[in-house]
């Protein structure tokens, strides 16, 4: 790890300002900036600790939905009352997070800016695993837990537990900058699938602090869920999740939003899947096939085939999970 100018800022205008400066990194939970930091991924001149900044904190009802500070802790979200009456989904994800300490440790903001898993990309082959000729090693080297939606160029998968749950929520992020103050986006626009010329998985700006997560209240009767497959439930990334948010009239669906996670370099919106299961009521039939509409476009890599079983799956389950119903 290389030597770093420290900062502890108290307000999120100072934070701003010291972001400035070029080669500066935000420091919350710091259980990915660290482990980048000591792999040489990341090689700040300077870190930004903000979690000393209040107003970065709590979780509120408001007069349109819910507000989540970037600074609450996985395990805030996993106990708050609010979240589990309004969105489970949220709350599922992160007791998905199963160990302890991150779950205490690590934050909202950090889950949704931390950079991929990917070997290829820890290693220093890039976002794109490339060698210094160009050329992508994904497709013809270990691909297990690689994507099998978006076709490439970019192979790994998004990270985030909160990015599919949020997206299918609706729910848009605020970020601020010295220079240009602040800023509001869909969660879903907040990911990026990266191309030769991008060189980040994420739209927030080197010079931005992401301050708050905003998540539009639910209409009367709309019903939420996720559901996460593992290898194991101590510790392990998922394989495959899905997040599910149905606007219900009786026991009909009326529309659906259905977004895959730990599949593709972002959260994975299935416009087939919210197609299959609009109109219709939730059973284990109707849950099955908007599950298999889910995955008809997937293009699986020469060893995480398996991923297009457990995909389906996970949507099926949430299906059901949303709706209260066994299958």
């Amino acid at each position: 790890m290389h030597n770093f100018e420290y900062a502890n800022p108290t307000t999120v205008k100072e934070a701003a300002e010291l972001l400035t400066a070029a080669d500066s990194s935000v420091l919350a939970g710091g259980t990915d900036l660290l482990s980048s930091m000591k792999d040489y991924i990341a090689t700040p001149k300077r870190v930004i600790n903000i979690k000393g900044i209040k107003e970065l904190g709590g979780i509120a009802k408001t007069a349109t939905g819910l507000r989540i500070g970037a600074t609450v802790t996985v395990d805030e979200i996993a106990t708050n009352a609010l979240v589990k009456a309004m969105f489970p989904s949220l709350a599922v994800a992160a007791q998905g997070i199963a160990s302890p300490q991150i779950r205490n440790m690590g934050t909202v903001g950090g889950d949704l800016c931390q950079r991929p898993r990917c070997w290829y990309f820890r290693q220093g082959y890039g976002l794109l695993g490339q060698d210094k000729f160009g050329k992508q090693l994904v497709p013809i080297g270990e691909n297990r837990y690689h994507a099998i939606f978006g076709g490439g160029p970019a192979y790994f998968v998004s990270p985030s537990s909160f990015g599919p749950a949020l997206a299918a929520l609706g729910a848009k992020v605020k970020m601020v900058s010295a220079q240009y103050g602040a800023r509001e986006m869909d969660i879903a626009e907040f990911f990026v699938i990266p191309k030769n010329n991008i060189s980040r998985e994420i739209a927030l700006m080197p010079n931005e602090v992401l301050t708050e997560i905003l998540i539009p209240a639910p209409p009367a009767g709309a019903k939420n869920a996720t559901y996460e497959i593992r290898h194991r439930e101590a510790i392990d990334w998922p394989l495959a999740t899905a997040s599910v948010a149905l606007t219900m009239k009786g026991t009909t669906v009326q529309s659906a939003s259905i977004v895959l996670g730990h599949v593709a370099p972002a959260p994975w919106k299935s416009g087939a899947a919210e197609a299959a299961i609009a109109g219709k009521s939730i059973t284990a039939e109707s849950a099955e096939a908007a599950g298999a509409a889910a995955v008809a476009d997937a293009k699986p890599l020469s060893q995480n085939g398996y991923k297009v079983q457990l995909a389906k799956v996970a949507v099926k389950r949430a299906l059901l999970a949303a709706a209260g119903v066994k299958g």
